[in-house]
C-alpha cells in the first residue's frame, strides 16, 4: 500500500513538472508573440531584406578628338519567376514548349527539351529567381523581351533583368596603360584610377530579398534611389599620333630584341601629352604595355642630363658657346677611375658647342669638375632651382621619384661630379627629363604634363584643366639661347645627324646609358653583357618649337645600343608623322610674290583643273609636284608657275589662305562648316586654324584683302 502511495506521488510530481513545462513554454511564446516579437520580426526583415547597392554608369574616356578610348556597355542578368501570381498552369503549360523553343534559338548550347525540363522543375521547385542567362548584350536582351511569356513583363509573365555594366576599350590595347583601370580589389591604375570619383558617378539603393544561396532579388522594379552616372574625361591623347608612336616603338623594339622602351610627345607650350606608349617583351618574344615605363621608371639618364650641366655653366657664366674646351685622346682619369669618350682617338681641342654636339663625356666633365670641384653643391643647387629633383605631381599614379645627390650626401665621393654631368649617380623618368627639355623649348617656362583637358557632365564642361606652371624661368634667356644653338648643332652636324630633316629642323641629344641592374650590376646575360639604355629627346620644329618628344629603349641588344640609331628613328618618325598632319606648324602655302619684273601674271590658290586650264589658255609654263593634287598652291617664277600639293586630310579644317571667296567657301561648307565672310579680294586669315577637328556647324570667318 504504502508503495502504492509512493509511485502515486512520484507521478503526480512529475505531472506537475510537466505542466510547470507546459506553461513556462506557452509564456515563452507569449512573450515572443506579443511582447517580443516586434523586435525580432524587424532581426528578421533586417537578415532577409536590405538596400543594396546600384551601380552607376561609370564615365566615357574620349581622346582628344572625341573618339572613345574608354566606355561602359550593359551587360544583363535574365532570370525568371515561374510561379509568378498571374500565372496559372494553364498559361505556364500552354507557352513552355514555344518559350523552350525560343531560347534554344537565342542559347543553343541547350536543347528545346533541356530548357522545357529546366523550367518545369523551377516551377515545381518553386524558384522564384531562376537564373535564364548572364552576361547578355542589349540586342539580345531586346530578342528575349519578345519570347512566349516573357513578353508579358515582369507581374505577368515573372521576367526580371538586372543590369551591370562592363568597362570596354574600343581600340582595345592603344594607350592601355595611360588609360588604366579600376578594379575591386586591384590598385588603380592610370586614368581611371587617378579620376576614379569623377568618373564613377554616386550608386544609388534598391530594396532586395536574400534568397538562398545568398541570391538577392529586387522586392519591386522601381529604384528606391536613382543612381548618378560619372562625369567623362577628355583627354589630351590623339589617336592618330599614338598609334604612330605605338607602331614605330613596336618595330624599333622588334628589330633590336629589347627588353622595353617608352614614348612621350607632349605640347610645347600648354604640356598636354598628345601620345605615351609602353612596351615590355614577355617571354615568348611579343611586346605588351604592362607597366608604365615613361612615368614609373627612375634611372640614370646618361648623356641626355647634359643640357642641364651647360645650363648651369652658362647660368654661372664659366662657358660660353665658342669657348675652346680640350677633350684630348679619348681618355681621362679623375681620381681611380678612368672616363671615355665613344670617339676612338678622342676629340683633342673643340669649341662648347661641339663638345655638347659630338656628346663628349671628358669635355663637360673637366669644365664641371673643374669649376664646381671646389663648391659641388654650388653645382647641384643650380640643378635644385631648375626642378630637377621634384617631383611633377602628375594625376597619374606611380611617378618614379627624381634623385638628385647632394654634395652632404653620404655617398658622395670624388668622382660623383664628374660623373654626375654626364648621367650617372641620379636617376630621372623619361616624362622628368622630357619636361626639362620641353621647358628649353618653351624659352624656359617649365609646365605640368597634362593628360586630361577637361571633365564633362551630359556634354557640359564641368571643369576645363589648365596648364599649370611649374617653374616660370629655369634659367635666363641668354642661356636658354644658347642652349637651344646646342641642342641644334646636335641635328645638324653632331651625333644625331641622321635626323635631319629636308622640311622642317629638328632639335634634341642622343643618349646613351649603362643601366645598372640591382641583381646583376651594368652586365647581364651569358658572357656577362653590357645592358645599355639608348635615348633621344628633343622638339621641333627647332626655330618654333610646338611639340618635344623623348624615346627611351632599355637593353637593345644585335650590338647596336646608341641613342642616334636606336631611339632616334622612333622620333623622327613621329614627328614626320606630326609635321605632316599639322599645318598649323608649316610654313604658310600663301601665292608668292612675283619675282622682280616677272611677266607672268600671279594667280590665287585653288582647284588644280581650273588653274590649269588658265595656265594652258595663256600659254604659261607650269610645274606640277603632283598630279593627283585637287586643290593646290601656287608659286609664280620668271618663268612658270609651280603647283604645290594642298590638300587636307578627311574632317580637319582645310587651310584656305591665298585662294579667292568661291574656292573656300564650296571647300569649308563641304567640309561642314558655316562661313562668314569679311571684305574682298584674297583669303588672307581664318578665324579657325587649319589642321584642326571640325565641328559639324561652326561658323569659320575668313577675312579677306
Amino acid at each position: 500500500m504504502e508503495n502504492e502511495k509512493s509511485i502515486s506521488k512520484r507521478t503526480y510530481f512529475v505531472y506537475f513538472l510537466m505542466c510547470l513545462f507546459a506553461v513556462s513554454i506557452i509564456g515563452k511564446v507569449g512573450i515572443l508573440q506579443f511582447v517580443e516579437g516586434e523586435t525580432y520580426r524587424e532581426k528578421a526583415q533586417k537578415s532577409t531584406m536590405d538596400y543594396r547597392d546600384i551601380e552607376a554608369v561609370r564615365g566615357n574616356i574620349y581622346a582628344a578628338d572625341g573618339s572613345l578610348l574608354a566606355t561602359s556597355i550593359p551587360r544583363y542578368e535574365v532570370r525568371f519567376d515561374p510561379v509568378a501570381e498571374s500565372i496559372t498552369e494553364e498559361i505556364f503549360y500552354g507557352l513552355l514548349d514555344s518559350l523552350a523553343l525560343s531560347l534554344n534559338g537565342l542559347f543553343p548550347d541547350k536543347s528545346a527539351q533541356q530548357w522545357k525540363g529546366e523550367l518545369e522543375n523551377a516551377r515545381v521547385d518553386s524558384a522564384r529567381y531562376h537564373l535564364i542567362r548572364r552576361r547578355i548584350n542589349y540586342t539580345q536582351l531586346k530578342q528575349i523581351k519578345q519570347f512566349p511569356l516573357f513578353r508579358k513583363g515582369r507581374f505577368k509573365g515573372g521576367f526580371m533583368v538586372i543590369q551591370e555594366n562592363h568597362r570596354d576599350r574600343p581600340f582595345d590595347l592603344l594607350a592601355a596603360r595611360t588609360i588604366g583601370y579600376d578594379r575591386t580589389n586591384s590598385q588603380p591604375v592610370g586614368l581611371e584610377g587617378a579620376y576614379r570619383k569623377e568618373l564613377s558617378g554616386v550608386s544609388g539603393k534598391r530594396l532586395m530579398q536574400r534568397l538562398s544561396g545568398n541570391v538577392w532579388k529586387p522586392i519591386s522594379d522601381e529604384n528606391e534611389i536613382e543612381p548618378e552616372d560619372g562625369c567623362d574625361l577628355v583627354t589630351t591623347i590623339d589617336l592618330n599620333i599614338q598609334d604612330v608612336a605605338e607602331q614605330a616603338l613596336l618595330d624599333q623594339l622588334e628589330r633590336h630584341k629589347a627588353e622595353h622602351g617608352c614614348v612621350v610627345l607632349m605640347e610645347v607650350a600648354t604640356g598636354e601629352v598628345r601620345a605615351i606608349a609602353n612596351l615590355k617583351r614577355q617571354e615568348e618574344g611579343s611586346y605588351y604595355e604592362s607597366y608604365n615605363y615613361a612615368i614609373g621608371e627612375s634611372t640614370e639618364p646618361g648623356s641626355t642630363i647634359k643640357l642641364a650641366s651647360y645650363l648651369a655653366a652658362f647660368e654661372d657664366d664659366i662657358i660660353d658657346l665658342e669657348d675652346s674646351v680640350d677633350a684630348g685622346n679619348g681618355k681621362y682619369q679623375f681620381y681611380d677611375k678612368v672616363m671615355l669618350d665613344s670617339k676612338p682617338g678622342g676629340h683633342g681641342k673643340i669649341t662648347v658647342e661641339q663638345a655638347f654636339a659630338y656628346s663628349s663625356n671628358i669635355a663637360v666633365a673637366r669644365i664641371i669638375n673643374e669649376n664646381y670641384g671646389r663648391n659641388p653643391q654650388k653645382f647641384v643647387d643650380r640643378w635644385y632651382s631648375m626642378g630637377l629633383n621634384n617631383v611633377l605631381g602628375i594625376e597619374i599614379a606611380g611617378e618614379g621619384k627624381p634623385f638628385i645627390k647632394s654634395a652632404n650626401d653620404s655617398t658622395w665621393s670624388g668622382i660623383t661630379l664628374p660623373w654626375m654631368s654626364h648621367g650617372y649617380e641620379l636617376r630621372q623618368t623619361p616624362l622628368q627629363i622630357l619636361t626639362f627639355y620641353n621647358a628649353v623649348a618653351n624659352g624656359g617656362k617649365m609646365v605640368k604634363p597634362q593628360f586630361v583637358k577637361e571633365i564633362r557632365k551630359d556634354g557640359h564642361t564641368v571643369r576645363a584643366v589648365e596648364t599649370k606652371v611649374l617653374n616660370p624661368s629655369i634659367a635666363s634667356r641668354e642661356s636658354i639661347s644658347k642652349a637651344r644653338k646646342m641642342l641644334e648643332a646636335v641635328v645638324e652636324y653632331g651625333t644625331a645627324s641622321n635626323l635631319r630633316h629636308a622640311d622642317y629642323r629638328i632639335a634634341g641629344k642622343t643618349g646613351t646609358a649603362q643601366i645598372a641592374n640591382k641583381d646583376y650590376g651594368y652586365y647581364h646575360g651569358e658572357g656577362l653583357v653590357r645592358s645599355y639604355q639608348a635615348s633621344f629627346c628633343g622638339y621641333f620644329p627647332a626655330e618654333n618649337p610646338k611639340y618635344s618628344c623623348i624615346v627611351v629603349v632599355n637593353a637593345p641588344s644585335n650590338q647596336v645600343y646608341y641613342g642616334n640609331l636606336v631611339a632616334g628613328p622612333i622620333f623622327k618618325e613621329i614627328a614626320d608623322k606630326v609635321y605632316s598632319t599639322r599645318v598649323e606648324i608649316q610654313p604658310e602655302m600663301v601665292a608668292s610674290a612675283p619675282e622682280s619684273r616677272t611677266p607672268i601674271p600671279v594667280s590665287k590658290n585653288g582647284y588644280r583643273r581650273d588653274l590649269q586650264d588658265i595656265f594652258d589658255f595663256l600659254s604659261i609654263p607650269i610645274e606640277a609636284r603632283s598630279y593627283d593634287a585637287d586643290w593646290v598652291a601656287t608659286a609664280t617664277g620668271m618663268e612658270k608657275v609651280e603647283l604645290k600639293d594642298a590638300n587636307w586630310e578627311e574632317n580637319l579644317v582645310p587651310n584656305v589662305v591665298g585662294m579667292d571667296a568661291m574656292d573656300a567657301v564650296y571647300l569649308l561648307e563641304n567640309q561642314g562648316l558655316v562661313v562668314r565672310l569679311k571684305g574682298r579680294g584674297t583669303i588672307k586669315n581664318q578665324s579657325i586654324s587649319a589642321g584642326r577637328r571640325v565641328l559639324w556647324g561652326e561658323e569659320i570667318v575668313l577675312e579677306l584683302s
